[in-house]
Formats: structure tokens, C-alpha cells, sequence
């Protein structure tokens, strides 16, 4: 077992944890992230996202949800700026479907206004219809807020990851949080199955796993319950249905299920909302799949039915009691600070969330000194499909591997696959290339490049193809050549 030394310790690389570790690289500081899965936001909330950068309306007034979510739209333009990351400042409607759910929209006009949320309208169906034509006609309104937009979640939480990383931080996926050493009321030592690592503070960013973290110190005035929610995802040709994302009037445990544009070009609708117990289940049911359909149908009638290329699944953290951010230290155990409960708007929030630890640290004790070699810039992969004729040409002859296309639905080439392979947080397994190239998430969902993909990564990283997984761990796609395996049964 390796032993190491860290001034601080992050546990969790979804973007919570990702966005902390940013902030403190601005620092001369040894900050070490610890993930479980075998990339960042390669799991839990941020892998299944609907990348929704909020206004700051829905929260209510005076929880951390509504402060930290008007903080942290702020951040956006220029973070996702340096970080070479799309963002959309396309604005969010919620559309009320009837006349008798205009009264809630002035409800959210006055939250927002509370909260301290910029330029909120409600607009009248003639408006609504010149700005998404394909609304449900019979539509009443609804209420604009022109300062939100939309992300890549887990696009976001790689380039902070990565930027974190070129600026000192280290990253160690694939390890498990076992135990937290405490003695004399301090923390002391964070231990996974590979690693001992000596340090005076601990950020408990674990996402839908921070009330286990917790647990390991004592704390247990909190529990995580895991909230499922099913989407379908439509293909590229019909993301232009809809120009901004539309939510339905909310309920109390939803913002409902909207019916978005992606910041990649598909058609996105869900969540549903679904209180479950296991924080591993991301499986999709047929009932909850045709609750999404039947909510997305009630704003957007002529939805291409038959259009959709994948649905999924994803968890939201909701914490018990409570249910807001649990954010701050602990008063029984010294360098223990949590960053648990993140739920939406915990994606919007990250950034601001991060500048909150890092000066909460400070106050703990951590010393912060500035490092005036930090830099805030991290350029992503050139991504051939968005290139120029002119720029796919010098591309090529840079580098060759440019032209060759392993993911046709995408138009993703060997040479985007390979820098995504040795990027600054290295892809090593077939859903870490697709979370940077988005190779494998059209219309045929891998069906095509998977192999192609997979002999890449067996050849960069010299390790058989047996031993290349879709996610890490166990999740291996072949058992070796059939040749080999009827030799071996014959034999």
C-alpha cells in the first residue's frame, strides 16, 4: 500500500468535487482527488445530467440552494470560456399548458425576484409560439428567464477535473473511500484500498454517497436517498424542436419534465421523480418511460415518437432532513468539511459551491497562498466534425490520424480517440472516449465503433483486448479470441 501526503484531500470527482479541486489548484497547496469509479463523473449524478444551467427562481428564498444557484450562474460565461467547454446562454422557459397554472408562474416571478434573479417575464402565448413554434398550442404562457442556459455535465466536470490536474492536483480514480483516520478530534488519514494518505482536512464531495463519507467520522445527522430519474434522448435531427429549455409548471419534489435541447444538437426529455433505496440502480421501467413520454407529450405534442436513440437513467441526491446542500465543517471532528446533498441546482451552484470551501478551508485553518503560475485556461480535443473544410485539411496533414473516422454517427476520428486517451486525466476504458469525443453516442449507440475503439485503447495503452472494459472494474466486453477459446475447450 502506497503512502502519501496532501494538505487536502477531496473525495468524490463529480463536478462538486472537480470544481473544488479547480479553485484550490489556484493555490501552493497538495490537493489529492479520490474517485470510486474509474473516471471523473463517471458515476452518479453528474454522468446523467440534464445539463441545465438554472436562473436561480425555483429554489426557495433563504436556502443554500437559491444562494449558491444565483452565485454560480456568474461563474458560467467566463469558466466555461477558459475551459474550452460549450455553454448556451439560450435562456429557460416554464410553460403553463392551461390558464389555471398561470398563477404559479407569478409564485415563481416573485421567488425569482426574492432570490435576486435578473430580467424574469412572463410572456403571453402569442410570444411563446414565435419563440418554440412546436409548443403545445393551447398554452397559456409562460415565464422567461433569460440568464440560464445549457451545459455538457460531464464535459464540464472533465475540463475542471483537468484543469485542476494541470495545475499541480492529482487524481486517483478507481479507489474506494474505506476509512477516515481521526485522533484527538482531527482528521488525520484517508485510507482506500491502494492508498494511505496523510492530511489535516477532508472534503466530503461523494455525491449520493457523502452520508457514508460522513459516517466514517462520526457523522450521522444525515442520509442520502437516492431520487431516479428516466429520460429519453432523441436524435440530432429534431434537436432543433425545441430553442430553449421548457419546463412544465413544478411540483414539490420535481421541476418536472421538460423537453430540452441539448448543447450537442439531440432532443432531450425527463426527468421523472422516483424515490428509491439502492444508489446503484439506474435501470429504466416501462411505467416510469411512459410517465416521462406522457409529461414531455403535454408541452410538446409532436414529438417524433419514434426518434429516440437511447433512454436512460440517472440519480439525484437528495438529502434527509432537510432537503438543501449540506455545506460547512463539522464541530466534532477538526478539517472534516462537507459539500454533501448537492441535488439540482448543484451543477449551476458548482463553481460557487468551490470558492465557499476553499474559503471555508482558510477559516479552518488551511494556509492559502497564491500561485501565480495557476493557469485558468485548458484547451479541449479539436473535434474534427466542427472543423472547417480549410481546418480539416491542416488537421490531416498534422497529423494523419485525423483522417481516419472510427465513429461515423458522430464524425469522430483515431486522433481525437488517441488525445482523449492521453489527456491530462487519461480515458482508459470505452465510456471515459465517449465522455470527451462523444464517439459512440449517436444515432447507432456504439454499434459501429466499439471495436474500433476498443483496438485503439488495447494498442495505446499495450494491454490486451481482453482486458478493455466499458467502464472499469469488471465490465469487460470479451473473453479473448474464439479461436483461442474453442482450442482451449477442444484441448
Amino acid at each position: 500500500m502506497q503512502t502519501l501526503e496532501a494538505d487536502v484531500v477531496i473525495v468524490g470527482a463529480g463536478v462538486i468535487g472537480a470544481a473544488i479541486a479547480r479553485e484550490l489548484s489556484r493555490h501552493h497547496l497538495n490537493v489529492v482527488v479520490l474517485e470510486k469509479e474509474a473516471d471523473v463523473s463517471g458515476g452518479g449524478s453528474t454522468k446523467a445530467n440534464t445539463g441545465i444551467v438554472h436562473a436561480g427562481f425555483d429554489a426557495q428564498p433563504g436556502t443554500l440552494k437559491a444562494k449558491f444557484n444565483v452565485l454560480g450562474v456568474k461563474y458560467f460565461e467566463e469558466m466555461c470560456a477558459e475551459l474550452d467547454v460549450s455553454l448556451k446562454m439560450n435562456g429557460t422557459l416554464v410553460v403553463a399548458t392551461a390558464k389555471d397554472k398561470m398563477e404559479h408562474l407569478e409564485v415563481l416571478l416573485e421567488r425569482g425576484k426574492e432570490n435576486g434573479v435578473p430580467d424574469l417575464e412572463i410572456i403571453g402565448p402569442r410570444r411563446l409560439l414565435e419563440m418554440e413554434p412546436h409548443i403545445n398550442p393551447k398554452a397559456a404562457g409562460a415565464l422567461y428567464a433569460p440568464g440560464a442556459g445549457i451545459v455538457c455535465p460531464y464535459g464540464l466536470t472533465i475540463a475542471l477535473a483537468e484543469n485542476a490536474v494541470e495545475n499541480g492536483a492529482r487524481v486517483f480514480l478507481s479507489q474506494r473511500v474505506t476509512d477516515i483516520v481521526v485522533r484527538d478530534g482531527q482528521v488525520r488519514q484517508v485510507v482506500t484500498p491502494e492508498l494511505r494518505i496523510n492530511t489535516p482536512f477532508v472534503v466530503n464531495a461523494a455525491g449520493l454517497h457523502s452520508d457514508e463519507i460522513a459516517r466514517l467520522v462520526g457523522q450521522d445527522d444525515f442520509h442520502i436517498i437516492p431520487r431516479k430519474g428516466e429520460y429519453y434522448l432523441f436524435d440530432k435531427r429534431f434537436g432543433k424542436l425545441a430553442n430553449h429549455p421548457l419546463f412544465p409548471v413544478p411540483t414539490e419534489v420535481s421541476k418536472g419534465i421538460l423537453v430540452t435541447p441539448t448543447v450537442d444538437g439531440n432532443l432531450l426529455i425527463g426527468p421523472n421523480a422516483q424515490n428509491i433505496e439502492d444508489k446503484d440502480d439506474t435501470s429504466t421501467t416501462v411505467d416510469g418511460l411512459d410517465e416521462v413520454l406522457r409529461g414531455a407529450l403535454d408541452t410538446m405534442p409532436d414529438l417524433p415518437l419514434r426518434e429516440w436513440i437511447i433512454n436512460f437513467a440517472g440519480l439525484r441526491t437528495v438529502a434527509s432532513p432537510g432537503n438543501d446542500f449540506i455545506l460547512g465543517p463539522i464541530p466534532s471532528v477538526k478539517g472534516f468539511i462537507n459539500a454533501a446533498g448537492i441535488q439540482s441546482p448543484g451543477l449551476t451552484a458548482a463553481p460557487a459551491i468551490a470558492v465557499f470551501i476553499k474559503d471555508t478551508l482558510r477559516e479552518e485553518g488551511l494556509e492559502l497562498k497564491a500561485k501565480p503560475s495557476f493557469k485558468p485556461v485548458r484547451r479541449g480535443i479539436p473535434q474534427f466534425e466542427n472543423m472547417s473544410p480549410q481546418e480539416r485539411r491542416e488537421a490531416i496533414a498534422q497529423d494523419p490520424a485525423y483522417g481516419r473516422i472510427v465513429c461515423r454517427c458522430e464524425t469522430v476520428t483515431e486522433a481525437e480517440i488517441v488525445r482523449a486517451i492521453h489527456s491530462p486525466i487519461p480515458a482508459t476504458n470505452i465510456d471515459a472516449i465517449k465522455r470527451r469525443t462523444r464517439a459512440g453516442m449517436g444515432r447507432c449507440q456504439a454499434g459501429f465503433c466499439t471495436p474500433r475503439m476498443m483496438a485503439i485503447l488495447s494498442r495505446e495503452l499495450g494491454v490486451p483486448q481482453e482486458e478493455i472494459t466499458k467502464k472499469g472494474g469488471s465490465s469487460r466486453y470479451v473473453l479473448g479470441q474464439t479461436k483461442d477459446l474453442l482450442l482451449e475447450k477442444q484441448g
